[in-house]
């Protein structure tokens, strides 16, 4: 199964705390994790593989709704920051809609996205 890992910056150390949490799980289950670019390359410097996507601004927030609309990305977790504004809301936006078109279940904060993996393991 594919999973979208993406973080604004202020949410950044939190997505790697997330995957350090569920390590276990993410290995045994197989789960092939695929990320913005920066978001990626703090995944790989906590040890996880990961297919790393342009950074959200440059358009991989975008990339990553394209792999939602062809069926290959099965799960977004999307740490948004709340309290931050951020110059590319409308490819968060669109990210959000394609989930949504697509009946892609999307998390956008630590809880929910704790709730979607222990989905996984109920399968």
């Amino acid at each position: 199964m594919e999973i979208a890992i993406i973080a604004h910056d202020g949410k950044k150390a939190d997505m790697v705390q997330f995957l350090n949490k569920n390590r276990e799980f993410l290995i045994q289950e197989k789960i092939k994790l695929i990320a913005t670019g920066t978001t990626g390359s703090k995944a790989e410097s906590a040890g996880f593989k990961v297919k790393k996507m342009l950074s959200g601004p440059q358009g991989g927030d975008a990339q990553i709704a394209a792999r939602v609309a062809e069926g290959k990305t099965k799960m977004v977790l999307f740490f948004k920051d709340p309290l931050s504004s951020h110059p590319h809301e409308a490819d968060v936006n669109m990210l959000i809609r394609v989930c949504d078109v697509h009946n892609i279940p999307l998390a956008t904060n630590e809880a929910t996205a704790q709730l979607l993996l222990n989905g996984i393991r109920l399968f």
